[in-house]
């Protein structure tokens, strides 16, 4: 059964597996009283055209699903929902399980969904005589489901995950369940179909072994149909009433059968001809959709020369649309197979639903393939198929899309309805949908990187995602930055000032010796002391630095927005403080002339991102408990921490400590390390691929010719270890094999102060090293042997010679020479000393002619050699981190 609406000059689609009465006035709508005045005072403009068909069957206490594009709505199920629960007659539950178990339980995708429906429970519970909403968010700590309070609670709303753990603890929480609500269900069985299966289970039982004569309801709301939401209506539904507002979902649920045909653009007619000829002797209603008049003449007459009866509809056309029709309808009733071919703006016009085959000539478009698809759907055939014979006798529509080398525009968008009706998609699609999705990623250069990708090391939806997945040169590498971003070693001292979420912060890099921050921090205070200095801002300037005083504190702060002025010819600006890392908002007045002296530091603010811990339940974000247990905990605290990579303005780090210092002692005492901080909440767990992927994503950035930016590293700040690499080097070591010696003059052709060592350190070098490039090597040591791992591809005529201080490497690969002369920082015994190569790397073994820890791996610096993170951690996990 189909049913169609019109709401202005639109045409609504609904297609519903039993006829339902639309209440589409919100007076007259299905719902208790007290309700309806809650959702008016609440400015509620609905019923919407979905809810008109849903609210119905569900307020009636019947099994429904419903998929829209308004599906993840709570709206769609709340309202019905909340007047059933007011029918206290149906609810005669025996006293040992009243009021200890929930009435009804809504699942939700995950915490923020869950607290978005609980927040409207809250405000519409007001219109209701009563309710007791609870949310269940917990942790994996096993005493937290102990603690969950459900008594007098009527509405539970959680997650899969939180509710499985719930069940582990009380095994009868669902003995007095009457209305299970799936929000967003697409989601719940794609991210979750394991545990929501194991959940259906659990109620099943729990329905079938309930003694009292309880109504029992299923409610599956969501945008997308999905493959399990039929064992849902199989196994566990009764008799659902089916509401469908999406043509391309309705398609799916109709069992209309989906067929790819690759062909190129010239062949597009033949093909046609090939699958007219199939349709034509199983006296089928064929419609052939384009985009244009011109192929519809074009159709019209190569089907009339190959002698096949056809009508034809476009804009342009004498015969009008009734006349079309007709023809349509009197040509199948005679026997004669019916070929229409029809722009994509005559179908509405048109307003066919009786055709059993649509062909797609021209590739369509995500409108244009629900509005063709939609000329069938009277061939819609919903059902369960239990069987072969079922499927082939249910199989009556089919969709027909031709292929061709100009169809990628719209791959990605058909390429969804495809995968959910599991029809056979040919390479060629994907290859379209990858070029596509690539292209569309290239368009995104300009947008930020990422967030999830950098927190997380994974972003989950990358074609929806407004941001970019790849680096930025320009954005990525930035040019006004603070030394201790240049200078940046394995450890460094972090003031953390604006907490973003639980492993995401900005605030400061702070120097041991000489913080020029805080030197400038002192002078522009007692600069802005003295009244004549605070000179305000006549007109504002964006990106422009100037001066904001708060009490006895002063800040440089930019302006990142200036919206219209007002009739004071005074304006709120939005302003970012550049050395914490906030944005706030003020009046313009309040702005002072910043000399020129107080902005030659550059910005101080970095971004900081704790390494390798995510949330639990693979939500996306964390949870807002986390975040305020850290915040409180972090803030404006002082902490050490072991940099594992930087990118412009970022720093991934890994463990990040909160310390005391003992200045009387000349100690640092660790108190605690973030990362164990929000695994012990029970809403954290490992993440062992983050630096993994940081990693790869840095690899992108390209080689570069110069190593102009790049400075020593105190001796300080890199005591006992490596000297390692500036945020530029860092970003660059893993990213390819090689890096020439040839290629270390600047674009300029003027050698920099650092390319006159690279040139004197070249010229002392072998002659190998003068001609070849030098490959990436990452090191690490035991107290016995230093390892080095040389990157490296299908390594061939290898040579490795040893000596007491030194080592020599040589090798080829694809044509390439490969030359490393590193010379050691302490001696080895060059008989015990080996080299294996690897089809990946070459992995050279020096043993060490002293047993003891090395504190650096060369005599002099080398931008091409770096620790190995991962087994420099594993060694150092288990002892504190101290800095100094």
């Amino acid at each position: 059964f189909q049913s169609f609406q019109n709401v202005g000059e639109e045409k609504n689609f609904v297609f519903l597996s039993k006829k339902i009465e639309p209440s589409s006035v919100l007076e007259t709508a299905p719902l208790f009283d007290g309700l309806k005045k809650e959702l008016a005072w609440n400015k509620f403009s609905g019923p919407t055209f979905t809810e008109s068909y849903c609210w119905p069957p569900v307020a009636q206490g019947y099994d429904v699903v419903v998929i829209s594009h308004q599906g993840n709505d709570p709206l769609l199920y709340i309202p019905p929902v909340l007047t059933l629960l007011q029918l206290e007659s149906d609810y005669q539950a025996s006293p040992r399980m009243s009021g200890v178990c929930p009435l009804a339980l809504i699942l939700c995708p995950g915490w923020k969904k869950a607290q978005l429906v609980f927040d409207l429970l809250k405000t519409y519970r007001k219109g209701c005589g009563r309710l007791h909403p609870a949310l269940i968010i917990l942790g994996q700590n096993k005493e937290a489901a102990s603690q969950v309070e459900l008594r007098g609670c009527e509405v539970a709303v959680t997650t899969p995950y939180n509710l499985l753990r719930l069940l582990e603890h009380n095994t009868g929480l669902l003995g007095r369940l009457c209305h299970l609500v799936l929000d967003e269900v697409e989601v719940l069985f794609s991210d979750t179909s394991e545990q929501m299966f194991a959940i259906l289970d659990c109620y099943k039982k729990a329905t079938a072994q309930a003694r009292e004569n309880l109504p029992h309801q299923i409610i599956a709301v969501g945008t997308q149909w999905n493959k399990h939401i039929t064992p849902l209506i199989k196994e566990f539904m009764n008799d659902p009433y089916v509401v469908i507002t999406v043509v391309e979902e309705a398609a799916i649920f109709g069992n209309v059968q989906q067929v790819v045909q690759p062909c190129t653009n010239s062949s597009r007619t033949a093909e046609l001809l090939k699958i007219l000829d199939f349709t034509q002797r199983n006296l089928q209603k064929v419609l052939v959709c384009t985009d244009s008049v011109t192929e519809v003449e074009m159709i019209h007459k190569a089907l009339k020369s190959n002698s096949i009866v056809s009508l034809k509809k476009h804009k342009e056309s004498k015969c009008n649309a009734k006349c079309v029709l007709e023809r349509w309808r009197k040509m199948h009733s005679s026997g004669t197979p019916a070929v229409l071919v029809s722009a994509d703006d005559c179908l509405q016009p048109l307003g066919i639903t009786d055709a059993t085959c649509v062909i797609h000539f021209s590739f369509p478009s995500p409108g244009v393939f629900g509005q063709r698809l939609q000329c069938m759907t009277d061939n819609f055939c919903p059902g369960i198929k239990d069987s072969a014979v079922d499927q082939e006798q249910h199989t009556k529509a089919k969709s027909v899309i031709l292929l061709t080398e100009n169809s990628s525009c719209h791959a990605p968008r058909i390429l969804h309805c495809l995968k959910c009706a599991e029809a056979e998609i040919p390479e060629e699609l994907h290859d379209s949908t990858a070029g596509v999705l690539e292209s569309e990623e290239n368009e995104k250069s300009s947008r930020p990187l990422c967030a999830s990708l950098k927190t997380f090391g994974i972003c989950r939806n990358r074609t929806a995602c407004p941001d970019r997945h790849q680096i930025n040169l320009s954005m990525d590498t930035a040019q006004n930055i603070a030394d201790e971003m240049i200078e940046t070693p394995e450890r460094v001292t972090i003031l953390p000032l604006l907490v973003v979420h639980a492993t995401n912060y900005f605030g400061r890099i702070v120097k041991k010796q000489k913080d020029q921050y805080a030197v400038l921090a002192k002078e522009m205070n007692d600069y802005f002391k003295v009244p004549g200095h605070r000179i305000s801002v006549n007109a504002v300037e964006k990106s422009v630095f100037y001066g904001l005083c708060e009490g006895a504190i002063c800040h440089r702060v930019q302006v990142v927005e200036t919206p219209a002025k007002d009739e004071e010819n005074v304006c709120e600006v939005t302003i970012k403080y550049i050395d914490e890392g906030r944005t706030s908002q003020v009046n313009s007045d309040q702005l002072l002339h910043l000399p020129a002296k107080f902005q030659s530091l550059p910005p101080q603010a970095v971004e900081i991102i704790v390494c390798r811990v995510k949330p639990i339940d693979n939500e996306a974000e964390w949870n807002p408990k986390v975040t305020d247990h850290i915040n409180h905990k972090i803030k404006g605290k002082l902490h050490h921490a072991k940099v594992v990579r930087t990118l412009g303005k970022t720093v991934w780090v890994d463990p990040m400590v909160g310390v005391t210092n003992l200045p009387t002692m000349k100690i640092w005492i660790n108190e605690y390390n973030i990362r164990s901080e929000i695994l012990s909440t029970g809403l954290g767990t490992d993440n062992p691929d983050h630096v993994a992927e940081i990693h790869k994503l840095c690899r992108q950035m390209p080689i570069l010719g110069h190593a102009e930016n790049l400075e020593h590293f105190t001796k300080e700040d890199t005591a006992g270890l490596e000297e390692a690499s500036d945020p530029q080097e860092t970003s660059i070591q893993e990213n390819s094999a090689e890096s020439c010696t040839t290629s270390a003059t600047p674009p300029t052709g003027k050698p920099s102060h650092h390319d006159v060592v690279q040139t004197k350190e070249a010229e002392d070098s072998t002659v190998h090293q003068q001609k070849g490039c030098h490959p990436q090597i990452k090191w690490f040591q035991d107290n016995v042997t230093v390892t080095l791992k040389v990157q490296i591809l299908r390594a061939a005529d290898s040579k490795c010679e040893f000596s007491k201080e030194k080592v020599v490497f040589s090798a080829y690969s694809e044509g390439r020479l490969y030359v490393a002369d590193l010379e050691l920082y302490q001696s080895i015994i060059t008989e015990r000393s080996t080299c294996v190569i690897k089809d990946m790397e070459a992995v050279i073994l020096l043993v060490k002619e002293s047993k003891g820890a090395w504190c650096k791996l060369l005599k002099s610096k080398n931008v091409h050699v770096s620790l190995d993170f991962e087994h420099w951690e594993e060694s150092e996990d288990e002892r504190p981190l101290t800095v100094g």
